[in-house]
């Protein structure tokens, strides 16, 4: 049993989770230590559950993903873990990152490269979906003197994509209003007047 991985999934969606468990324990060398809805109850088990591998939802209810990576490694320093999200977020990512994570996927990843993300961490690896791996390369390659704020950048970035302001609204999880108060200010730091001349501004001073 030396090398079997004990995992244990905190989601607060049971399908999610329910899925994750299924699929995940049918894979050889790989045990399901639990499965949680919640983050509270999964720190109340950590000694008992002993796991490797944390699959952890940043959105929980309750206490949310990024506070239960501390409490987890505090208990369990030498454990992994994989951050599950359904929306990407340079801010969350970098967070999850700094306070102990070591992987982040996307939930729409396929089973394969969940699998594959395991066995990687494990190995001392540090997995993330690729369109997360290009927001954190992305994010070192910007102008550190952006006069742009974190949130300013990303609306550019998802404008230079094609979505609308109604798009980036719920992706982002804020309102319409607010996306276009964001979009006001960014002509105005950039001295333009449409959304062609703030990409091709932003791009040619690397913003985005």
């Amino acid at each position: 049993m030396a090398n079997v991985i004990k995992i244990v999934i905190i989601e607060d969606d049971q399908t999610i989770r329910d899925g994750y468990a299924y699929l995940l324990s049918s894979v050889d060398g790989f045990v399901i230590a639990a499965s949680y809805s919640s983050a509270e109850s999964a720190i109340h088990h950590l000694t008992k559950d002993s796991a490797d591998v944390f699959l952890l939802d940043i959105s929980l209810s309750g206490m949310s993903g990024l506070d239960a990576i501390g409490e987890i490694k505090k208990t369990l320093p030498g454990s992994h873990i994989i951050m599950l999200t359904s929306y990407e977020d340079p801010e969350v990512v970098f967070k999850a990152l700094s306070r102990g994570a070591v992987g982040y996927l996307t939930k729409n990843s396929p089973t394969s490269k969940t699998i594959e993300a395991i066995r990687e961490v494990m190995a001392g690896g540090g997995p993330m979906s690729p369109s997360v791996a290009r927001l954190v390369i992305g994010s070192f390659q910007r102008n550190k003197n952006s006069p742009l704020s974190k949130r300013e950048q990303e609306i550019l970035e998802h404008i230079s994509n094609g979505k609308s302001g109604t798009m980036i609204a719920r992706e982002l999880f804020i309102d319409s209003e607010t996306v276009k108060t964001h979009i006001k200010n960014i002509y105005a730091k950039l001295n333009v007047n449409s959304k062609a001349e703030a990409i091709k501004t932003a791009k040619e001073n690397k913003l985005i």
